[in-house]
């Protein structure tokens, strides 16, 4: 049986996305993110941000090719971010060994994974880093997607689109994922802790486990609450 789980925290598990979630904050829970900004704090939340969870790790944008892990005061370049700093990992297993292709991740407006979210800018990074050292140099993404820096290059064979996002639903000159515009590719069976990740492309190799490493950062538009936010992974594996 396929199954594809969300963690945070530090493993502890998000138990369905669809109802609860990671939530962006300021300094602390229920703390506001003004506009323009990104957050300083995330946690296991439910649908409408009001129930504390767990503190998950933090990556907060600070430009193009770097970002502010939890507390530090100063910033990280990406390739840099150890894996068990990650906003999120995403795991898939299965009852028999299988290889993963296609793995993409889109952030969408919680109906429809062709749609952009509504009202939040988000930068996305995957993470390929199994050493918990920020002196160690990984092999994930260099700049966030949806940075201005982003053109779509990645190692894997694309094209995909990079920056602005061209999501007609969005204002022109978006710097954002979103939607059918800018999608996130992740690498081919990562295998179990993400070890066969490898330049970013990933491996060919079969495993029962494949976990990803995704840095996540998230800025609102406008005042208010940001619900029609979502997170959403699609794969193929054989």
């Amino acid at each position: 049986m396929a199954t594809l789980s969300f963690f945070a925290g530090e493993g502890s598990s998000i138990s369905n996305l669809s109802g609860s979630g990671l939530g962006f904050y300021g300094a602390s829970f229920g703390d506001s993110v003004a506009v323009g900004s990104y957050q300083t704090t995330t946690f296991v939340t439910n649908s409408d941000g009001t129930a504390q969870g767990v503190a998950a790790d933090n990556v907060k944008f600070l430009d193009d090719g770097s970002g502010i892990i939890s507390s530090a005061t100063a910033g990280t370049g990406l390739k840099f971010i150890p894996n068990v700093n990650a906003s999120v990992n995403v795991r898939f297993t299965h009852a028999s060994v299988v290889k993963i292709q296609n793995a993409r991740l889109r952030i969408f407006d919680r109906t429809n994974a062709d749609f952009s979210a509504s009202g939040v800018t988000t930068k996305v990074a995957e993470l390929i880093h199994t050493s918990d050292l920020l002196t160690v140099q990984g092999s994930g993404d260099e700049f966030w997607w949806g940075s201005q820096l982003h053109d779509g290059t990645d190692v894997h064979t694309g094209p995909f689109q990079g920056s602005p996002n061209p999501d007609v639903r969005l204002p022109a000159s978006s710097y954002t994922v979103g939607g059918s515009g800018v999608i996130v590719p992740l690498s081919d069976s990562p295998g179990a802790s993400g070890n066969l990740a490898g330049n970013g492309k990933g491996s060919t190799q079969t495993a029962t486990q494949h976990d990803w490493y995704v840095a996540m950062s998230a800025s609102p538009d406008s005042i208010g609450s940001k619900e029609k936010y979502g997170l959403y992974v699609s794969l193929e594996y054989l």
